[in-house]
């Protein structure tokens, strides 16, 4: 579960143990955990002590990590000094200070170790929004086609969004959530395009239970997902 929320979500979506719907801050990079085989070679070519860290796989233009100067490709193993071992602990360490700081990361290139310095910023709402909702374990997407409960896509080409993904036993899964599930209401709000839904989810608490009412085939679900409890 947690590689694949790792690889899907945008922009250091996700955090664990988040304790409040607040501003969170940003990098602006998609990463994935290190292969087995990668930390192997890790550890042959920088020592025993390297064979951990997160690789960056796409660093997203106009954010903190472009204009810090950080690559795809890099490997974070410390962030202010302390180590990095994984995609969580990472995306933690970035969100959990104030926003709008500055932060040193330090990165294996094939030339070796370097530190870079990125300045934080807040988290865009519609990133924080998809956090959110790939923290209760499932990602949206805009609809393919007109969707007959609503009437068809509204003016202006909006609808409502669509489950793509749902990870395997996450909390939407438990709940009964399932792709191609259309999103019509999240808690007592209605949504009528992902943008509405992401700004919706932006200002919920992950720890909390979250209560969609979807459209499956031809019918209309009220569907409640519920964190596991905070260990």
């Amino acid at each position: 579960m947690r590689r694949a929320i790792a690889a899907l979500a945008l922009g250091l979506l996700l955090a664990g143990g988040v304790a409040e719907a607040r501003p969170w801050s940003w990098l602006g990079v998609r990463i994935r955990d290190l292969s087995e085989q990668e930390m192997d070679e890790l550890a042959a070519k920088h020592g025993i002590r390297e064979g951990f860290g997160v690789v960056i796989v796409d660093v997203m233009d106009g954010t903190p990590a472009a204009r810090g100067g950080l690559k795809s490709g890099d490997i974070v193993v410390a962030l202010d000094g302390r180590p990095i071992t994984e995609t969580r602990e990472l995306q933690r360490q970035i969100t959990r200070g104030p926003v709008e700081r500055d932060a040193r990361l330090t990165v294996l290139r094939p030339d070796g170790r370097r530190a870079v310095n990125v300045r934080l910023v807040e988290m865009p709402r519609t990133v924080a929004g998809e956090r959110v909702a790939a923290e209760y374990g499932f990602i949206l997407r805009e609809p393919d086609g007109p969707q007959p409960e609503l009437g068809g896509r509204r003016p202006g080409g909006s609808a409502a969004p669509v489950v793509s993904l749902v990870l395997k036993d996450s909390a939407a899964a438990r709940a009964g959530l399932e792709v191609g599930d259309v999103i019509l209401q999240i808690q007592e709000t209605p949504v009528i395009t992902r943008d509405a839904a992401r700004e919706v989810l932006a200002d919920l608490a992950p720890e909390k239970a979250l209560r969609l009412t979807v459209r499956r085939d031809e019918r209309r679900l009220a569907l409640e997902i519920v964190p596991p409890p905070a260990r």
